[in-house]
């Protein structure tokens, strides 16, 4: 990436990071912005993120600078892919490993057979219940505030679109799998039906994100490697 002057920021730079483990997408826009701020010794920049990924996911977040920020509500709407690992036998309530497991189930009656057949049960348009440990909205509040307090809460399931669900390894009572999906997939949803649809339980253990459109995980920056690049 070339060296940057404050006027290429403010007429739009459009960058890729890889974001590690632990962060939230606001904490690399807030250390991006930040970071530009310092370096220019300037009091304000527009960045912004094309689509949020949880703090326990790694991989492809998209932020926008200065007038590209025009163009975050474009890029949140292509199609994402995603690879991780489902882990069967378990549920927990944030459907990953941000809480600890709740139930646990049998597994020896799962064959390689019944993961394929329940695989395709997800393909296509598909009716989905997001995660009540989530940012999404109801009466005012953030899902998850209502679940850190144990509140129940009616969460209205929406329609989503898997182009592709497949099983890449298997290693039971763990899958690795590669996901190609709509906008407003939650892919910590997916792994806890797919649980059911096996008759057992499951939740999502692992996550990456890969592409969103025609950006690619392959052509990012690290956060150490943007905050080197200010530095110089």
């Amino acid at each position: 990436m070339r060296d940057l002057t404050l006027e290429d920021f403010k007429e739009g730079q459009l960058i890729c990071f890889d974001k590690p483990l632990g962060w939230t997408s606001f904490q690399v826009v807030n250390k991006v912005r930040w970071l530009i701020k310092k370096k220019f010794d300037i009091k304000k920049i527009k960045v912004g993120h094309a689509g949020t990924l949880d703090p326990l996911a790694t991989g492809l977040v998209i932020l926008c600078t200065g007038k590209y920020t025009k163009r975050i509500e474009s890029l949140m709407g292509q199609t994402k892919i995603y690879t991780g690992e489902i882990t069967l036998g378990a549920t927990r309530p944030s459907y990953d490993m941000e809480t600890e497991i709740d139930q646990t189930f049998e597994t020896s009656h799962i064959t390689l057979k019944l993961l394929e057949e329940a695989r395709q049960e997800f393909l296509g348009e598909i009716m989905q219940q997001p995660p009540i440990f989530s940012a999404l909205k109801k009466d005012g509040k953030k899902l998850y505030e209502y679940a850190r307090k144990g509140e129940e809460v009616e969460i209205p399931k929406r329609q989503v679109l898997i182009d592709d669900f497949q099983l890449t390894k298997f290693d039971l009572p763990k899958v690795e799998f590669k996901v190609t999906c709509s906008k407003g997939t939650y892919i910590r949803s997916l792994a806890h039906d797919y649980g059911k649809a096996v008759k057992s339980g499951a939740y999502l253990s692992a996550l990456k994100r890969t592409q969103i459109g025609d950006y690619k995980i392959s052509n990012t920056l690290s956060i150490e490697g943007f905050e080197d690049m200010m530095k110089a």
